[in-house]
């Protein structure tokens, strides 16, 4: 792989791998601009003519640089219109791109150059209808043509669309009819501040047709959403309009025949300057005067009889300064569109072209006349053949440009390079402005990001807490429950065992009781019976079996009766202890569950409360961010207008200089222009010497004549004595006009200078008051911002506290509901319970057990 060709497979491929210096050849600069220059090139391949706009990628900014190399050429690979250049290829050569492209004569502006005067209506319809063909094609595919200056203030790059090229086209028309775009006089930045702060400009004149001026006016709304696309403007009558379909092709061959006299004026005076040097010497400066008096006129015969009917064949708009004609940055900047101006925003769609197109680029001429012009060399000779070869060299290609127009132009951005410098530093420093912005955004939003993340894992953390709380008061309440259970079985069967004691110990007693009865009955019975001794025996013990039998019935109804008593007072006191129990195990669960809901009450409060202190910290973190935010905004204001301060005091002391250097050079240049009217007058002396010298011959021979011979002697002195003393007089006029001459000329150049000096103050005092105004306005804008900013998050954050206060009321009101709910739910099932119980109860026969006390024994 040759040197110098990127590694990237992807990237490597959208370059050639060949050496342009071995291809094109030939190449003459025909423009130059901030990005490079654009040269008239041959293909030694195909022998097809090219514009080869080197771009170098050294030196300060080279990965920026390379980047937009890269966009660029993308961006042009994707391009296929008849009204768009047409690209050939890229090549790479020692860190700079060979950007190949289609030839076309020039730019639009360059007519308006060579012809010294303003388009007619129906020529500028026809370049306008082309251009809005191919901006119409470009923006159907989402590109802006998108002027430079434009993204230098665009601080959010992407917050536009097409509407700017609608803006530049516009800007464009008022060009081409006035010859000059509006604010041309003004530095670059105050042109943009009086872009930002005042209204669109429009046509001055009132001989343009009502649908030039409404056309031009449409394109120029300043609210880009009242403005039109450039499909709408496509149906617009003033493009529609009827006109000669050559009317493009005759106006590039008047052009053409004028770039021709305008480049053989050239050549022959610097062909008689050298014939006069080889022959004679150099010419004086009355000759040269007369010689640039003499093409002047010449010239000025021959534009005129050229005329100017119609127009141009193909308009193409170009994606990049192809022929890029670079007078001033304050004229490039003169057609940044307001929405661009006032831009202070992120990422857009819509893709834009990297080039730099400066404003008289916005339409390039194809040629479509169908040949090249070619005219006999002359050689000059050779001690100056180095000068006139750029002369020479115009004769191979064809275009509108003549070559005093590119050397001028070449000329002017050599003077403008500080300008330029000062330009792109101010871009670099807007861009670096917002990359501050935005990394600053990026780190706020990350902040924020991570301060929610850590309140939204406080809360998940508080909610598996209170979740896991709950849960082993569950299981605490439950084993609680199991063991007063298991507690309450054992009391019941302790009770019962106690009864069951109590009850056989009474039986045992009942008996014992009984069957002491029974013996003293017995006894008694016996006693009775022995005291009774009428009674037989057999019927005694007939009584006395009887009696023991009625005894033994009755201690067994005795007993079975207390028998059944003890079964009944067992049976009721064991039920009356289930009663309890089971009132004891609701009390337990309406204590359990008023536990559980008050556990969810202190958690519900402690969640409220963490919520409350998480707004509270997330209100004071979006503050402290927007403080920060704003100040870094503000700090980066404050650079902004303090760079634009310095960029106009450094334009204002730049104008004084090339003022002064002015005045110097024209103080400088006085002694010529003194010496040309002082031989003048000495000339005028000259002829009226002759003019006396005649008359005073003529009257001595008149006098000699008439007069005797004896007195020619004296009045031969008379003579004498009468013509020096007229030329005396004459000498002492003659001093007296140079005096007066030089007085006159050193009054006026003062007075003139004086004049400029004046003016050059009041216009840069008007841009500093512009540059003031505009700073004003851009500082009380951002500080309104600033307030909507702080308004909005104070609304912001009033409404989520309310809306957080409102959530804190229905949580508590909920959980209170369901508190009431519970617990109601409870009561009702335990007093359905005891209610059953108590039914079965009295199904069993045990009455009431409420009022039931428990025995005093123990097992109480």
């Amino acid at each position: 792989m040759r040197k110098g060709v990127p590694k990237d497979p992807e990237i490597a491929d959208l370059f050639y791998k060949d050496d342009p210096e071995e291809i094109f050849v030939g190449l003459h600069e025909i423009g130059h601009g901030s990005f490079g220059a654009v040269y008239f090139a041959t293909n030694s391949h195909t022998n097809e003519v090219v514009a080869v706009k080197k771009m170098s990628y050294s030196g300060k900014q080279m990965n920026e640089k390379w980047q937009d190399i890269i966009k660029e050429v993308k961006f042009l690979q994707q391009l296929k219109h008849p009204n768009t250049i047409e690209y050939k290829g890229c090549y790479l050569k020692e860190h700079t791109a060979w950007l190949v492209m289609e030839y076309c004569l020039g730019s639009a502006s360059d007519l308006l150059e060579v012809h010294k005067k303003p388009l007619q209506e129906v020529e500028i319809a026809a370049i306008t209808h082309g251009a809005l063909q191919g901006l119409a094609y470009l923006h159907s595919h989402c590109k802006i043509h998108r002027m430079a200056p434009e993204v230098i203030l665009a601080m959010d790059e992407g917050q536009y669309d097409g509407k700017v090229d609608v803006w530049s086209l516009g800007i464009t028309c008022i060009e081409l009819a006035e010859r000059k775009p509006p604010l041309f006089n003004m530095n670059a930045m105050s042109a943009l501040y009086h872009i930002a702060q005042n209204d669109s400009p429009t046509l001055q004149s009132n001989e343009w047709s009502d649908s030039f001026r409404g056309f031009v006016d449409y394109c120029l709304q300043k609210i880009p959403q009242e403005r039109p696309s450039s499909t709408d403007l496509l149906r617009h009558d003033f493009v529609r309009r009827d006109r000669p379909p050559r009317v493009l092709i005759d106006l590039i061959q008047r052009t053409k025949d004028a770039v021709r006299e305008l480049d053989n004026l050239q050549y022959r005076k610097m062909k008689k300057i050298l014939f006069q040097e080889t022959r004679n010497g150099p010419l004086t400066e009355s000759q040269e005067e007369e010689e640039d008096s003499e093409h002047g006129s010449n010239l000025s015969r021959k534009m005129d009889s050229l005329g100017s009917n119609h127009s141009i064949p193909s308009m193409s708009v170009s994606t990049g300064s192809q022929s890029s004609s670079v007078s001033s940055m304050q004229e490039v900047l003169d057609e940044s569109s307001p929405e661009l101006v006032m831009m202070h925003s992120d990422e857009s769609t819509i893709n834009s072209t990297s080039s730099v197109v400066h404003k008289k680029d916005h339409v390039f001429i194809r040629d479509e006349v169908g040949h090249r012009d070619r005219r006999p060399e002359v050689r000059p000779t050779q001690s100056v053949q180095n000068q006139a070869l750029h002369y020479r060299n115009r004769e191979r290609f064809a275009t509108i440009k003549s070559a005093s127009l590119v050397t001028r132009q070449i000329h002017e951005h050599e003077q403008e390079n500080e300008l330029r410098e000062q330009m792109s530093g101010y871009k670099r420093m807007r861009r670096q402005h917002q990359k501050q912005l935005i990394a600053l955004e990026n780190k706020l939003k990350a902040e924020m990001d991570e301060h929610r993340l850590k309140l939204q894992k406080e809360v998940e953390t508080h909610a598996n807490n209170s979740s896991i709380e709950l849960e082993k008061l569950a299981k605490k309440q439950v084993a609680v429950m199991e063991k007063e259970a298991k507690a309450a079985a054992a009391d019941e069967r302790k009770f019962q065992q106690q009864i069951l004691a109590q009850q056989k110990k009474d039986l045992a007693t009942f008996l014992e009781s009984q069957k002491k009865q029974y013996k003293l009955c017995k006894e008694k019975i016996k006693e009775e019976m022995n005291e009774d001794h009428s009674t037989p025996k057999k019927e005694k013990q007939e009584r006395i079996s009887k009696h023991k039998e009625n005894l033994q019935h009755t201690q067994a109804e005795e007993e079975a009766h207390l028998l059944s008593q003890q079964r009944l007072y067992y049976d009721k006191n064991c039920r009356f202890f289930k009663r309890k129990t089971m009132i004891k195990r609701h009390e337990m669960e309406q204590q359990n569950i008023r536990e559980e809901l008050n556990k969810k009450r202190t958690q519900k409060e402690m969640e409220h409360a963490m919520l409350i202190r998480h707004d509270e910290s997330t209100r004071e973190l979006e503050y402290r961010q927007l403080h920060m935010l704003q100040k870094l905004r503000m700090d980066l204001i404050r650079l902004q207008h303090q760079t634009e301060l310095e960029n106009q005091l450094e334009y204002n002391k730049r104008r004084e200089r090339e003022l002064h250097r002015k005045h110097f050079m024209e103080l400088r240049q006085q002694p010529k222009n003194l010496k040309a009217m002082e031989m003048q007058i000495k000339k005028q002396f000259q002829d009226t010497c002759k003019v006396q010298t005649k008359q005073y011959k003529a009257l001595k021979n008149h006098q000699l004549e008439v007069t005797p011979k004896s007195e020619h002697k004296t009045i031969l002195k008379s003579l004498k004595d009468e013509q020096t003393r007229k030329l005396a007089i004459l000498a002492e006029q003659y001093e007296q006009s140079i005096n007066e001459m030089m007085a006159s000329q050193a009054l006026r150049l003062d007075e003139a200078q004086e004049a400029e000096c004046q003016a050059l103050r009041l216009q840069l005092q008007q841009e500093m008051e512009l540059l003031n105004a505009y700073q004003s306005k851009i500082k009380m804008q951002t500080e309104a911002q600033h307030e909507r900013e702080l308004q909005k998050l104070e609304q912001r954050v009033s409404l989520r506290r309310a809306h957080l206060e409102q959530k804190i009321e229905e949580e508590l009101a909920a959980l209170q509901k369901e508190r009431s709910e519970r617990i109601k739910f409870l009561l009702e099932r335990q007093e359905r319970e005891i209610e059953t119980f108590d039914m079965e109860s009295l199904r069993m026969g045990f009455g009431n057990l409420v009022t039931l006390e428990y025995p005093k024994e123990d097992y109480r």
